[in-house]
């Protein structure tokens, strides 16, 4: 496995938001240092960490920080303080028994406002396995599906967008029918304006409700791919954000979510159309005039990287896959007294610990379409990630049998920086056909 580690000594400039261990313009700096410099170790083996905090790029001493250290998100099991003497404090973090992840939490008040950080190191994750069990009829389950969506009728709408479009790219809005008739999905389709033939590359959404556009991605239409960013509640992506709002509290939050819809049997839940239509957004892709007619990239974030390596496993005309933290990953890790998938079922929503509703997670849960993956898969995930934890990361990387290359970016939380999604693109080139 490959793997880049990110020094920490610089601020994270393209993330503005304090849940981020470097908050955009802060006067404060953490910079935590483990002992072994690949942030790994093996089990029983104790990890330490040298913590340092600075103050306008002034390094503070004599500073009280308080810490508690756990397996990611669990509780806690030690909690202490330390003094920052001579500018720093060295923490024991222990070890852990089985493969996993430590986190290290800290805190400390300075001049009457209160700052956080955390650091994670792993305990051989190579050895992580998921908790998730596999269905005997797991793909007999999906290919009825498929078989079944493939009966309703594609009906396509094709838009131009000039807002999204320049003298190199040209945009649309699609609309497209799927799963069952009557019911939508929307899309931006960016292509090269140069005529030609190009790979297609299949991006669904993160989570949630939200507008969305092209344009943090509108480098791959100009480095010559098409590029499909997909929708999949069908609502139009070009809704102001007032209106994604009120669609958001009404079945986006708590156990009205869209993530928990239907969850009971695996017939009547909500991601059922989600996998389905994806590859209804393949059917499409693969009819432009402008494909090239071999290479079909599925790539995202999140659950967007999720429903990537799904697509992948249902959809054998896709020939590689980039999936960045993926979501929907060991769904029910809980169980194993330990990190789950976001979006964490059993920790974060009510009534999800039955047995039919874990039954249904076995089908739609990313590790179990992971084992289906034939074609290469490029994967990238930080450890300070609570959003779609490292462990669940680890666990989907280390079940795939295929072709697969990580970059792993340690102190990333639930971002890739710019450089990331380029290397993405430099990767998916050197899979074409």
């Amino acid at each position: 496995m490959r793997r880049a580690f990110l020094l920490i000594c610089y601020l994270a400039a393209a993330i503005a938001t304090a849940a981020q261990n470097y908050p955009y313009q802060d006067n404060v700096l953490w910079v935590t240092t483990p002992s072994n410099t690949q942030w790994l170790y093996q089990l029983n083996e104790e990890a330490k960490v040298t913590v340092s905090l600075y103050e306008y790029g002034i390094q503070k001493s004599d500073i009280e920080v308080s810490y508690s250290i756990g397996p990611e998100l669990m509780p806690p099991e030690r909690t202490g303080t330390a003094v920052l003497k001579n500018g720093q404090a060295v923490i024991s973090m222990g070890t852990m028994h089985q493969p996993g992840f430590k986190d290290c939490q800290l805190k400390v008040i300075l001049n009457g406002e209160v700052y956080t950080h955390h650091i994670k190191v792993g305990f051989q994750p190579d050895q992580l396995l998921p908790y998730t069990q596999l269905p005997s009829d797991f793909v007999a389950f999906w290919e009825k599906a498929k078989a079944e969506a493939a009966r309703c009728p594609i009906e396509v709408t094709k838009v131009p967008v000039p807002a999204y479009s320049s003298s190199k790219v040209d945009c649309y809005l699609v609309k497209l029918q799927a799963y069952q008739k009557g019911q939508y999905v929307y899309g931006y389709l960016t292509l090269p304006k140069q005529p030609g033939k190009y790979p297609v590359v299949f991006s669904p959404p993160g989570a949630g409700i939200k507008p969305m556009n092209p344009t943090k991605d509108i480098f791959y239409a100009e480095n010559g791919c098409i590029r499909f960013d997909m929708e999949i509640h069908g609502i139009r992506p070009d809704l102001d954000e007032a209106t994604y709002q009120e669609i958001s509290q009404a079945f986006g939050k708590g156990n009205n979510s869209y993530l928990v819809n239907g969850l009971e049997n695996r017939n009547s839940y909500y991601m059922k159309k989600v996998y389905l239509s994806c590859i209804r957004a393949i059917d499409y892709l693969t009819s432009l005039p402008e494909w090239d007619g071999k290479n079909v990239i599925a790539q995202g974030g999140s659950q967007g990287g999720a429903l990537a390596l799904v697509a992948t496993a249902l959809d054998k005309r896709i020939t590689a896959c980039a999936a960045s933290h993926p979501a929907l990953s060991d769904m029910a890790g809980y169980k194993a007294n330990r990190a789950d998938g976001y979006p964490h079922l059993l920790t974060s929503f009510q009534g999800m610990d039955t047995p039919e509703k874990l039954k249904t997670l076995e089908y739609y849960d990313v590790v179990n379409f992971a084992k289906q993956i034939t074609v290469p898969v490029f994967m990238t995930w930080g450890y300070n990630d609570n959003v779609c934890p490292p462990t669940t990361s680890y666990i989907v990387y280390n079940v795939l049998s295929c072709k697969k290359e990580a970059l792993i970016t340690p102190v990333t939380e639930h971002w890739i920086s710019q450089t990331t999604r380029h290397h993405i693109l430099d990767w998916i080139k050197g899979q074409l056909r």
